[in-house]
């Protein structure tokens, strides 16, 4: 069989990923708070952007005043698409000079009563982390060299609980002392406050506790070093035949233990508290549900009125930069309101299809897919999928992730419809929370309750794969003995 090469044309389409298509599409994906850096950033990089004075975000525009600019600048984008202008094309000399002739064109002059006062973060404080506290502590006891040293390897080789994660041994090693010497410490370290840190089991958390809450009850610690298990299950006649003690008293040691701090450091925790702060607002205004998108700490850019006069006189090498700058800007300008209108579609197209969550909250939530939005909206999944990724929703109902709105459907027999399984479990935590605590709904009882007050049929097993989803014990675990 002979090889012959040739040589031959075909013409085909393929979708080619240009950096100004993967910048659009990274900002689409930005949330709200990354969207006000990634502004910054590029205030910073591209000179020939600046913020339009008194710009500062929409966010304090009325509803009607929010609307007509939505629409406008929607108006003004679709006209620029069916002329076919495009960033590449743009007569930059006429840009320049229309920027420079719009009425919000001139220059804030002078400053504020506020611009020597120095940073917010120069007045900020900040608690002390455990280790310090404990440090703190370590420092005003006496104690040997090689006590001390070995503290202070023990303190900081405590993690968010409290709790010890290293071995004896290494903490002989690293502080280069006797074990003698590191047990000392330990037990040190342990009598510190909050009581309970330098644990290295919950177990032994508890009996540190224990004897520093109640050191005259010797049953207290049994119980915390051997019927942990036991109290668990609720089995009380086993802890009671164990200690010979009424069963009265095995509840009130469990009311004593539950009073306990199983992560004693947790107050101490260096975490950092994640504030939200939602990309979209739903109000209802004249019984209609508006969608506003969220401006605030977003400033409106336009191209610098200095690089009017600098383009004339710039050299071709000059003008050349100044051009891909001036590209760059224009592009940016464009994204973030195609990336504002896009937003605002496919939450319109959400509020339509969850209308009934809207009006009466998460129990009216329907089955909902990304391609039953992009349908509606006219776009491609995957920017469905971008849009609702990391970004948050203010409801009347709560701030929720846009993601929330998107569930997945159970059957029902008979040919009923569909039921959001968000709404399935919405329903199970109100059972629940309005059980009797002595009789707590089982699987199989809160499935029942689903047919009868909803008419929503659903299997036992799935009941109990929700409710654990729900981080909610079974029932067995929920029972009130006392």
């Amino acid at each position: 069989m002979a090889l012959n090469l040739q040589l031959n044309q075909k013409m085909s389409q393929s979708l080619v990923m240009t950096p100004r298509l993967q910048q659009a599409i990274k900002l689409l994906q930005l949330n709200h708070f990354e969207m006000v850096a990634h502004v910054e950033e590029a205030l910073l990089e591209n000179p020939t952007l600046e913020v339009v004075p008194d710009s500062s975000g929409a966010d304090g525009l009325e509803l009607e005043n929010r609307r007509q600019k939505d629409q406008a600048t929607e108006a003004q984008d679709q006209h620029d698409q069916n002329n076919g202008e495009s960033s590449d094309n743009l007569d930059w000399d006429k840009f320049v000079r229309e920027m420079a002739d719009s009425p919000r064109g001139a220059s804030m002059a002078g400053g504020t009563i506020y611009d020597d006062l120095p940073p917010i973060e120069t007045n900020l404080t900040y608690g002390d982390s455990l280790a310090e506290h404990m440090m703190w502590q370590v420092q005003m006891l006496k104690m040997s060299a090689e006590e001390e040293r070995a503290a202070r390897v023990i303190v900081h080789n405590l993690d968010h609980r409290g709790w010890l994660t290293v071995g004896l041994d290494e903490v002989v090693e690293e502080a280069d002392v006797d074990l003698q010497a590191a047990e000392d410490a330990l037990e040190i370290v342990q009598g510190l406050d909050p009581v309970g840190c330098g644990a290295r089991s919950l177990s032994e958390c508890l009996v540190l506790q224990a004897r520093h809450h109640h050191p005259e009850d010797p049953n207290f610690e049994v119980i915390c070093t051997e019927h942990l298990h036991d109290l668990e299950r609720r089995n009380y006649q086993a802890i009671g035949r164990a200690l010979e003690i009424d069963l009265e008293d095995v509840h009130e040691y469990h009311r004593m233990i539950q009073d306990l701090e199983p992560y004693p450091g947790r107050g101490f925790s260096s975490d950092e508290p994640r504030y939200i702060t939602p990309d979209v607002t739903v109000i209802k205004h004249d019984g209609e549900w508006h969608v506003l998108v969220n401006d605030e700490g977003l400033p409106e850019l336009r191209v610098g009125n200095f690089y009017k006069k600098v383009m004339k006189k710039a050299s071709k090498a000059d003008k050349d930069y100044l051009l891909d700058k001036l590209r760059g800007a224009e592009f940016l300008i464009k994204s973030i309101h195609k990336r504002r209108r896009t937003i605002r579609r496919v939450m319109e197209s959400i509020v339509r299809f969850q209308h009934g969550f809207f009006e009466r909250g998460p129990q009216a939530l329907k089955p909902l897919v990304l391609q039953d939005v992009a349908d509606d909206v006219g776009v491609h999944m995957s920017t469905v999928s971008r849009v609702t990724t990391n970004k948050y929703v203010h409801t009347p109902h709560g701030i929720l992730e846009l993601k929330f709105f998107f569930s997945s459907s159970v059957k029902q027999d008979g040919g009923g419809a569909d039921v959001a399984a968000e709404a399935i479990k919405t329903q199970i935590k109100a059972l629940i929370a309005v059980e009797n605590g002595k009789k707590p709904l089982s699987d199989q009882k809160l499935a029942n309750l689903l047919l009868e007050q909803a008419g929503v049929k659903v299997a036992r097993r799935t009941v109990a794969k929700y409710r654990e989803a729900l981080g909610i014990l079974p029932s067995s675990q929920r029972k009130q003995l006392f």
